[in-house]
């Protein structure tokens, strides 16, 4: 109405034209009158006005109310918005409201007159029926969709003639700290003027609010990461008022005050931005009933260096603004690299053009010269060969990370540009995302950038989601290059790398990501978890990382005794139910359900795509979030819902913990908890452990056989030596103690270092000990045996459960088990050691040996039995149906073995073995005598039986 409105008075042929805040102030007071349901109330109003009324056909729009309060950085936000149809007959109401999409909808109510309808958050199906179709009024448009980071949710219901219709909307958001502020966003577009409209924010931060602000609203052509230069001065009628940790900020324009700002209702979007304090360096760790939220954004830190390599669209479609805007931002990122940073260009369309050949150069003013020519003279022309040119910049900086000595702290990465999809080369997505994994081999991350709508989002996403990465899309009517220089400067000071945070394992569960490969400047890292055991009165936190002159290890305990210090109950701005919800709680499921729908985006696998799927609509129906597998359906029929139509929600690298995180280029996945880590183990009779007590099982044979060797300390044993066939050696070095009292040994022996060697496809070792486990795979990484974690790398993967047993596998076809053993007081006799099992030996050849592997492709006979039992009877009878007899013997490899039947315990005594037992070092039983399976040192390979070789 209010369109038409200034349409006619614009185009008036009247000579004398009312004056518009005349006409502004008799429209609020038209807009405030109290309508009633059941009887219309009679004003005088000017003729033009009537008229107007006549040519009316929407309902109009009589309050628009936002509340929401923010917690600790976690926003709850209500918005309710009452419409009036004041017609003659039933005319239809959309509500739209454009949201973060990084939120979730929790609730959705409408009420007409006095019926009132709930929505119900209920698992999506696969399939829509038709039903649901012939639902629809009319099919999303394109603004329906996701637009730079925002989601419109829409619904629409016929009002009867002289009633009124009321939509509260709810929806929950984490709030991400950019460029030093977190930024909470309203978007305040009623599509026309509103009586009484509204907008209320309250903010409690316990560790204290800092520099708050509230900019000018922002209209659609500034969203994104630039800022506005000048934005100081708050909207006109804002109200802001603060303690040292409590927040309220208003924004309650009258109808004048909206004319002022935007005639057609659209005022734009309601920004607050804020920072809080920091004291503690390990970070800002809160707890509450059993949940618990780690805050963790160090400050006045040196910045590390970086190795860059950029990555343009020079393409047909770049002509114009967007590769002139382009070239205005990499001008400006230039001019901000540091001396000790070095990097490149690359330009790409169907051709790729790289600007200095097979090196990336240093930061000098010479360089940054020669650099912004190459780029002024860039040119729009051809296609976009999106695969070549990333291969080209995985190339280029690999190559120069291997071939130059660069500091072990840098941090490498490719920021890669587009406004379009692949055109030229290989064009099919799957491909594209393989060969790019492939080519950054987890070595480096890749920054992904989209312009326009013609670009590929779903592949930038994927790419930057699975290589460690963030991404951003930019209309293409928008300022790219403040938004192209805005994200450069959140990721253009790194200042640690290989962030790892860690809780006791006894103490907390349910971890959400807690490895990050880098931590830029103005950002955050969070973690969430649950508490074990709540009546602990501290919860041990302790952050490893690595800046630009030393590692850093940060240890602190935090008190869990202050339920008042973060209970929420009675916070002004909750009175509409939140109070009751834990809010760390919420903030812990926001955090996995994100986790969840992004290891569903990266995998390719559709077993595991389900299984995450699963996991994520339940615990989404559990908090009733509204997510790509959710959806809010109406109990009563007349109302439809539109939702984002995305196959996955909110941009991947939008939130913290969202990505694939590693740890110096060895894949970390999340949720690593001790529960997951005990069912991946397989327990095997094979093995080496205790004094040192082997045992082999032959399930052909359904037996099994023990044995002991008696080493001396310092000895080191060939476990499995396979290094011609399958590449992979085992070898275990002794560790003497005192021998028991009145015992017959002179000493003990146990394995203290386990190293395991692999050569194929490329060369890499592990050296564990009970206390700390090195893996250098071309990169030296140091882990403790005391923390769980997962780590991977292009063959090798190794799976840590906190001081009980190390998994190592290799190629997916060989598995080994370490078991820790720890004495919390050991007796002089014990000593901290390592039992090693064989879990998967499909991969390890034929012709594998040493004292484990020479056994694992053979078959042994018994051929004296006593008390006429058969093989069977021999391997699944009871302790006290069979006896000992001299008389048993094997048949191995042709040699005939004297053995004795025994029981031992394996794998911490939680199974018992039936085994022959082969006396006298094994005698007879193993190919040659115990000193062959001496080696020289731990990295001995021993490329055949009776030689050395080393690694």
């Amino acid at each position: 109405m209010i369109f038409w409105l200034w349409l006619c008075w614009g185009f008036s042929p009247s000579a004398g034209q009312p004056d518009s805040e005349l006409m502004a102030r008799y429209l609020e007071e038209k807009l405030m009158a109290d309508y009633s349901i059941m009887e219309q109330v009679i004003r005088r109003v000017p003729r033009q006005a009537k008229f107007l009324q006549r040519l009316e056909t929407r309902p109009r729009m009589s309050e628009f109310a936002v509340r929401s309060t923010i917690i600790s950085r976690y926003a709850f936000t209500t918005v309710s918005c009452t419409m009036v149809n004041s017609g003659s007959e039933a005319r239809e109401a959309v509500f739209e409201m454009q949201i973060p999409a990084a939120a979730f909808i929790s609730n959705f109510t409408m009420s007409i007159g006095n019926k009132t309808y709930y929505g119900e958050v209920t698992g999506k199906e696969k399939k829509h029926s038709s039903d649901d179709k012939e639902k629809a009024k009319k099919p999303p448009s394109p603004t329906d969709g996701k637009e730079n980071g925002y989601e419109t949710f829409k619904a629409s219901v016929f009002i009867p003639r002289k009633m009124q219709a009321r939509f509260l909307l709810h929806y929950e958001e984490l709030l991400q700290r950019r460029l030093g502020k977190y930024e909470y966003t309203v978007s305040i577009r009623p599509q026309q003027l509103v009586g009484r409209l509204r907008v209320e924010v309250n903010i409690l931060e316990n560790s204290g609010i800092v520099s708050l602000e509230v900019p000018p609203l922002r209209n659609s052509k500034h969203k994104g990461n630039g800022r506005v230069e000048g934005d100081v001065s708050p909207p006109p009628s804002t109200v802001i008022g603060h303690t040292k940790t409590l927040a309220k900020v208003t924004f309650n324009p009258s109808v004048v005050e909206q004319t002022r700002i935007a005639r057609n209702g659209i005022l734009g979007d309601f920004i607050i931005r804020y920072d809080v304090n920091r004291e503690l360096s390990v970070g800002d760790v809160q707890i509450l009933n059993g949940y618990f939220v780690h805050y963790f954004a160090p400050t006045d830190l040196p910045p590390l260096p970086k190795n860059v390599v950029f990555v343009l669209d020079s393409s047909a479609s770049m002509v114009g603004t967007k590769l002139k805007q382009t070239k205005e931002a990499l001008f400006t990122i230039l001019q901000d690299l540091r001396p000790e940073d070095h990097f490149n260009i690359i330009g790409f369309s169907n051709r790729i053009k790289v600007w200095q050949q097979d090196q990336l150069v240093p930061v000098t003013p010479n360089n940054i010269r020669d650099a912004k020519k190459y780029i002024h003279n860039m040119s729009p022309t051809g296609g976009t060969n999106i695969n070549g040119a990333l291969q080209t910049g995985a190339k280029l900086l690999n190559d120069y990370i291997a071939q130059n000595d660069i500091d072990a702290r840098s941090v490498s990465l490719i920021i890669f540009l587009t406004d379009g999809r692949p055109t030229v080369g290989e064009t099919q997505s799957s491909k594209i995302l393989s060969n790019i994994k492939d080519a950054i081999h987890d070595k480096f991350c890749l920054f992904t950038i989209g312009i326009g709508n013609d670009v590929d989002h779903k592949l930038l996403e994927r790419m930057a989601l699975e290589n460690c990465g963030m991404t951003r899309h930019f209309q293409e009517d928008e300022d790219a290059a403040s938004h192209l220089k805005g994200f450069y400067d959140e990721i253009g000071t790194p200042l640690l790398s290989d962030i790892r945070v860690d809780y006791p394992e006894d103490n907390v569960e349910e971890l959400t990501q807690n490895f990050f490969p880098n931590y830029f400047n103005g950002s955050e890292i969070i973690i969430a978890g649950k508490l074990i055991n709540r009546t602990s009165d501290s919860l041990h936190v302790e952050v490893t990382a690595s800046n630009s002159k030393k590692y850093i290890l940060l240890k602190t305990d935090v008190a869990i005794d202050l339920p008042s210090r973060n209970d929420i109950r009675g916070i002004p701005g909750l009175e509409d139910g939140k109070g009751d919800n834990n809010y760390i709680e919420r903030a812990w499921s926001y955090l996995t359900i994100k986790e969840l729908l992004n290891s569903r985006l990266k995998s390719d696998d559709d077993q595991e795509k389900d299984r995450l799927m699963e996991k994520a609509k339940s615990m989404a129906l559990a908090y009733n979030f509204v997510t790509p597998f959710t959806v809010l359906k109406m109990r009563e029929a007349g109302l439809h819902s539109e939702l984002p139509q995305e196959e996955f929600g909110s941009p991947s690298t939008d939130g913290i913990g969202e990505k694939l995180q590693s740890l110096q280029g060895h894949k970390a996945p999340p949720g690593i908890h001790r529960q997951q880590d005990k069912q991946r183990i397989k327990i095997s009779k094979t093995s080496a452990d205790g004094d040192p007590h082997f045992v082999i099982d032959f399930p052909s044979s359904k037996l099994s056989v023990c044995f002991n060797i008696d080493g001396e300390p310092g000895d080191i044993l060939r476990l499995v030596s396979d290094h011609k066939e399958s590449g992979v050696t085992v070898n275990g070095q002794l560790i003497g103690a005192p021998a028991p009292p009145n015992g017959h040994k002179k000493h003990r022996t146990y394995f203290s270092t386990i190293t395991i060697l692999n050569n194929k496809p490329e060369r890499s070792y592990l050296e564990i000990t009970p206390k700390r486990i090195i893996l250098d795979d071309g990169e030296r990484l140091l882990l403790s045996c005391g923390r769980s974690a997962v780590v991977r790398s292009r063959s090798l993967e190794v799976s840590i459960s906190a001081n009980s047993n190390i998994t190592v596998t290799i190629r997916d076809t060989i598995s080994f088990v370490i078991l820790i053993h720890h004495y919390k007081r050991p007796a002089p006799h014990q000593r901290h050691h390592l039992g090693f099992y064989i879990s998967n030996s499909k991969g390890l050849s034929s012709d594998s040996h040493g004292l484990l592997g020479q056994f694992l492709n053979h078959e042994v006979k018994l051929l004296q039995e006593s008390l006429n039992t058969s093989h069977q009877q021999v391997a699944q009878n009871q302790t006290e149906a069979f006896k000992p007899n001299p008389t048993n013997t094997l048949k191995v490899k042709g040699r005939l073995v004297p053995v004795v039947w025994k029981q031992r315990r394996i794998y911490n005594g939680q199974e018992e073995v039936d085994c022959w037992f082969a006396k006298n070092n094994a005698d007879k039983l193993i190919d040659g005598s115990y000193k062959d399976y001496l080696a020289s040192h731990p990295f001995d390979t021993g490329t055949s039986f009776g030689t050395n070789d080393s690694l």
